[in-house]
């Protein structure tokens, strides 16, 4: 059993926080290293996520795909029924990692150009580098691993706040009960293609 991923992010960050204390970003040259490198790495981030979406339209798995979404936090509804494809699963979980990957570098654009902090751009050059190995599209994508145990879709989302707070606490249901129930109960939604 190894370390959780936000053990080590907090390590990293930790690690990273003492490390940047003692780089001179008043020397100009030193700045422009620490953004070209932080530009890198989301050109590698970037080049990744390609590399997935074609490795997912090559395979093309047309496998239908039964799940219940968790209802949204203090909403008293039901969950959710989506029937999918896994193709079009992987499409959907790689665009959202596109837009949290796009959100991330406003953030940072805005907190390094606007608010004048430097620090960040280190952290922020191996924190999403690491998430995105991480991942399970890269895990299954790349690395070829077997979807099942933990790369099994649907995926288990993250335990976090944010994720508790999106989700109200749920997690996404795919065992043939929760699907039947959801189906009788008529709470699924069209097919997506």
């Amino acid at each position: 059993m190894g370390i959780s991923p936000q053990i080590t992010n907090l390590m990293i960050i930790l690690g990273m926080m003492q490390v940047t204390k003692k780089i001179p970003f008043e020397d100009e040259n030193v700045l422009n290293i620490v953004r070209a490198v932080y530009i890198g790495s989301n050109l590698i981030i970037a080049g990744i996520y390609f590399y997935i979406q074609l490795q997912i339209n090559k395979k093309k798995d047309m496998t239908t795909l039964k799940y219940v979404e968790p209802a949204p936090m203090g909403s008293s509804e039901e969950g959710k029924l989506v029937t999918t494809t896994i193709c079009a699963y992987d499409l959907n979980q790689l665009r959202q990692a596109w837009r949290g990957q796009l959100m991330g570098v406003a953030m940072m654009s805005f907190m390094h150009l606007y608010m004048k902090y430097t620090n960040p751009l280190v952290i922020q050059s191996i924190i999403p580098v690491k998430s995105v190995i991480e991942s399970n599209l890269f895990k299954i994508h790349v690395l070829g691993h077997a979807a099942s145990g933990d790369l099994k879709r649907p995926f288990k989302q993250a335990q976090g706040f944010m994720s508790a707070m999106q989700q109200g606490g749920g997690s996404v249901q795919s065992d043939k009960k929760a699907v039947e129930a959801a189906e009788k109960a008529g709470r699924g939604g069209a097919k997506e293609e």
